[in-house]
């Protein structure tokens, strides 16, 4: 994934967004730092790890958050701002928490390369493009939604999404950090 590096040792190095940015530089950097610190989050992890439900009796796993944010990507960025006719990548109308929900064929590779694409698919649908420029979906309520909106919405979704990350990280190893 283009927002993190590894260092010497391999670990997931994080790029702080700057402080001194011009708005869309800035929300560009916020949600990549956001979506590299889920990165970091999982890394070094075995696949039973990733898996792992800490905190019952909640379904909330690490590849299940990884999973829920690919599809979230795909939404916002392509289904709504763009007006994308897309498939959901693991819910259903039957399951409607199928990010959540996978079987002992799912891995965590599949999905991380999963999110790592539509991640990808993300930047290049809204590259160039104004803060201004309205979505061609709608809210509910008839609403549309300006690129700014989207930013700002992504923002908050990861923020919070990766506070369950790391409680989850540190139930399963005791790793604790940003």
């Amino acid at each position: 994934m283009t927002t993190t590096g590894t260092d010497h040792a391999g670990r997931i190095e994080r790029a702080e967004p700057s402080t001194t940015a011009g708005e869309r530089e800035m929300l560009d950097g916020w949600l990549d730092y956001h979506r590299a610190t889920l990165a970091v989050k999982c890394a070094g992890l075995d696949e039973e790890q990733v898996r792992r439900a800490s905190l019952p009796p909640s379904e909330l796993t690490l590849m299940g958050l990884v999973r829920h944010l690919a599809e979230v990507e795909r939404w916002w960025f392509r289904e709504v701002m763009l007006g994308a006719d897309l498939p959901d990548l693991y819910s259903t109308r039957a399951d409607v928490d199928g990010d959540f929900h996978f079987t002992d064929e799912d891995t965590f590779a599949d999905a991380l390369q999963v999110w790592e694409r539509e991640v990808e698919l993300a930047r290049r649908a809204v590259a160039g493009r104004s803060l201004e420029e309205l979505s061609v979906g709608r809210s509910r309520r008839g609403e549309q939604f300006n690129l700014r909106w989207v930013y700002t919405h992504m923002i908050e979704e990861y923020a919070r999404h990766n506070g369950h990350a790391d409680l989850l990280r540190e139930q399963i190893d005791g790793a604790t950090g940003e």
